[in-house]
């Protein structure tokens, strides 16, 4: 079985920083592209950031020279680093990962985390 667990969400005043945290988990041969996704109340799901298994990353407009997303394939593990954040930031954050495993290859969910920008 496959599992991406997410962590580092939470309540945050606006300029503040986070760090959320994806972990793959399972029998796994590769992870090719992993990427950040946030929905908020009312709204569809969009990309934040993603990157690929050489690097390479990719983020909306929305958060350019904010975010940074990064990975550590030894660990499994992707990271978004969330500075300078502010309240339309408000959402919750799904990791997504496209992977090879003993069940072929699939693109996964994290049940997701929340990160609220208020004063």
């Amino acid at each position: 079985q496959v599992q991406l667990v997410e962590s580092g969400g939470g309540l945050v005043q606006p300029g503040g920083s986070l760090r959320l945290s994806c972990q793959v988990l399972g029998n796994i041969f590769a992870i090719n592209v992993m990427g950040w996704y946030r929905q908020a109340p009312g709204k569809e799901r969009e990309l934040v950031a993603d990157i690929g298994s050489g690097g390479g990353p990719n983020y909306a407009d929305s958060v350019k020279g904010r975010f940074t997303i990064s990975r550590d394939n030894h660990k499994r593990t992707m990271y978004l680093q969330m500075n300078s954040l502010k309240a339309e930031d408000t959402a919750v954050y799904y990791c997504n990962a496209d992977v090879m495993s003993s069940y072929g290859r699939g693109r996964y969910w994290g049940k997701g985390t929340l990160v609220t920008t208020a004063s």
